[in-house]
């Protein structure tokens, strides 16, 4: 369908959106990518919770399929 592109890119940013309402944002570096309905989050996050709202928080949007989770720990050094 021509008009996936479109649906793709909103359900990416609504995705977007809500991680930044959740508060993960920086210094978590996630990027999200959506393909007919498949929502694919990469990057890291600085807490294991994080990763884990994540992926409930893209899970939950309508129409997303799917979620494929990409998304690594790393946690900050401190000085």
């Amino acid at each position: 369908m021509g008009m996936n592109g479109g649906v793709d890119m909103k359900l990416a940013q609504q995705v977007n959106m809500k991680l930044a309402m959740r508060g993960i944002r920086s210094p978590c570096v996630v990027s999200v990518s959506c393909n007919r309905g498949e929502v694919t989050l990469s990057g890291t996050v600085s807490q294991a919770h994080q990763l884990n709202a994540a992926m409930r928080i893209a899970q939950g949007i309508t129409g997303v399929k799917r979620v494929i989770n990409q998304l690594v720990v790393k946690t900050l050094g401190r000085s």
